[in-house]
């Protein structure tokens, strides 16, 4: 039986971290990993002309996004930047009415409030268009972003580790991360204590996380400091909001699963500003206000999510290679969550149409792992008025007179890939190593803890049991959708818990066939005692073929 080390080990080996160095700095609690923010393309231009506006007394717009990471994007530089000036507002357009990054209406608005500069963040790398527009009406402005650079760059100072000149050794900055190398840039360049700069980055670790960016490299690095910095409970905000919705701890997890969701819910149900005034507010009256519309935005969002996607799954036949839809009545806020459900639903690629009420469609695409959906929109562009993302997630905006055309080019798309690949859908246990059952132990959960925290590129690590059998298997909940059984050892069994999916492997289960059992190690704390357990993930039966 292996040591709880040498199981970690293996894992870390099999995630690319061989060398010693590499190692401790993956496990330590203090990592060092961070690189000179002034290694960034126009990061010098952009820090004297941001300082110089500051020391005109200029008023300088900080201009956003609806998400995760733009919301806290735009916290970073007002808290930071708030220290040299307080002739600093803020933008963040409607999902609804304006859509994602610069429009030439909100330029106008922004100029009329009195703007002589604008800061963008999360956005504005390929807005060539609308940044003319804002050098046209006297607007300097400074753009930072995270996003891939594949259309014509905007004209202007431009921030983005991505860009095709760019020397940065990291290119997987969120959002909130590149403007935090922003405002470290300036702490360097000015007299601004180090503790502004490190107060910002437990909003830095809530956009990473939420971006869904690899937590690997600076990201881990950026995080690790962050969790520490809001398990402190500096900002009053932050620790409210994690009380009201009942978690203990501030933890990638946590984050992703729950403080995200509702910091989202704001850009969805009704306007991002909400979680803004949240997480720069220090009042409790305010900071108690903003939580609960938070919370009352993200039932709501879940209320009608639930909705919209049973209305979709009525619209899939079932035999569809890709699920194209054009839905009439779907909340635009939810068409991503609920294209992300249909397809983890049938394991297909779906795109969601909703009508703008002007002649035009917007969509919104999520895809299964093999599977670069981007691509196939980018090979049929001309179809888009503006597209863009990443190969799992994608959106875009087009006439609604071409719906039928889109429906056909991605079913074409998909047969080609599926004539090439016949095995393109089909799904497998994912898992890190095999484990036997007397190797699970609190022992090693401890150890595993500290590959956290755990997130996109450093998930948290799977395990497989393979050829067991389940004992003592109890279905739980009103549902009975929930199911708890054990996995003998040579010396003891392994309790395993399955949720939601009871109902899909219940047959199996009590058939008493031998099986391959995936998941995670969890620890179970109840009366003050300790247990570990097996989290899982999938159950397929066993069988000699599967070991060829």
């Amino acid at each position: 039986m292996r040591r709880p080390e040498e199981i970690l080990n293996k894992i870390l080996y099999k995630r690319g971290i061989t060398q010693e160095k590499d190692i401790v700095e993956f496990l330590s609690e203090k990592p060092t990993l961070t690189y000179d923010p002034f290694l960034l393309a126009d990061m010098q231009a952009g820090v004297d002309l941001l300082l110089s506006e500051i020391k005109k007394g200029s008023r300088i717009c900080i201009y956003g996004d609806y998400d995760a990471d733009g919301v806290t994007s735009v916290c970073v530089l007002l808290q930071g930047l708030g220290y040299l000036t307080d002739n600093l507002f803020y933008y963040i357009p409607s999902r609804f009415t304006e859509g994602y990054g610069l429009n030439n209406n909100a330029l106008d608005l922004i100029k009329e409030k009195g703007a002589d500069m604008i800061v963008t963040v999360d956005c504005g790398c390929v807005s060539y268009r609308e940044v003319e527009y804002a050098k046209s009406i006297g607007l300097k402005i400074l753009v930072t972003d995270h996003h891939n650079i594949e259309d014509v760059m905007s004209d202007c100072l431009v921030i983005d580790p991505k860009r095709s000149d760019s020397k940065y050794p990291f290119r997987e900055l969120a959002g909130c991360g590149v403007a935090f190398k922003l405002l470290q840039a300036v702490q360097r360049s000015t007299d601004m204590p180090k503790s502004v700069i490190n107060n910002v980055l437990d909003v830095v670790a809530l956009g990473t996380v939420a971006d869904i960016v690899p937590l690997v490299d600076e990201n881990r690095t950026l995080v690790k400091y962050g969790l520490n910095i809001g398990n402190s409970e500096r900002r009053k905000s932050l620790t409210m909001l994690r009380d009201a919705i009942s978690l203990e701890k501030l933890s990638s997890e946590n984050i992703a699963f729950a403080i995200a969701p509702h910091i989202n819910a704001a850009g969805r149900m009704n306007r991002a500003d909400v979680a803004v005034e949240l997480l720069t507010a220090d009042d409790e009256n305010v900071i108690r206000d903003k939580a609960q519309s938070l919370i009352n935005f993200n039932r709501e969002r879940k209320t009608i999510q639930e909705r919209d996607y049973n209305r979709c799954l009525d619209e899939v036949k079932g035999d569809e290679n890709i699920v194209v839809l054009k839905m009439d009545d779907i909340h635009e806020g939810i068409a991503g969550i609920t294209a992300g459900k249909i397809k983890e639903a049938v394991n297909r690629p779906v795109i969601i149409t909703t009508p703008t009420g002007d002649g035009h469609l917007k969509g919104t695409c999520r895809s299964t792992e093999n599977v670069n959906i981007y691509n196939l929109l980018n090979n049929h562009s001309r179809l888009f008025i503006r597209f863009g993302g990443h190969k799992s997630a994608s959106g875009f905006l087009m006439e609604e007179e071409d719906f039928d055309t889109l429906k056909e080019a991605m079913n074409d798309e998909i047969s080609a890939l599926m004539s090439k690949d016949e095995r393109l859908f089909e799904k497998t246990l994912k898992y890190d190593m095999e484990v036997e059952p007397d190797e699970i132990t609190l022992e090693l959960a401890h150890c595993l803890d500290r590959l956290a925290p755990f997130g996109e590129a450093n998930p948290e690590p799977g395990f497989l049991l393979k050829n067991v059998k389940a004992n003592r298997v109890y279905f739980m909940g009103e549902e009975k959708n929930h199911v708890k059984f054990d996995v003998p050892g040579i010396e003891r069994s392994i309790s395993c818990v399955l949720f939601r999916k009871a109902g899909d492997v219940a047959d199996l289960l009590c058939s008493g066939r031998r099986l391959n059992v995936t998941g995670h190690i969890s620890c179970q704390v109840w009366k003050g005692v300790e247990r570990v357990q097996l989290i899982v993930d999938d159950i397929e039966e066993w069988r000699e073929k599967n070991d060829n």
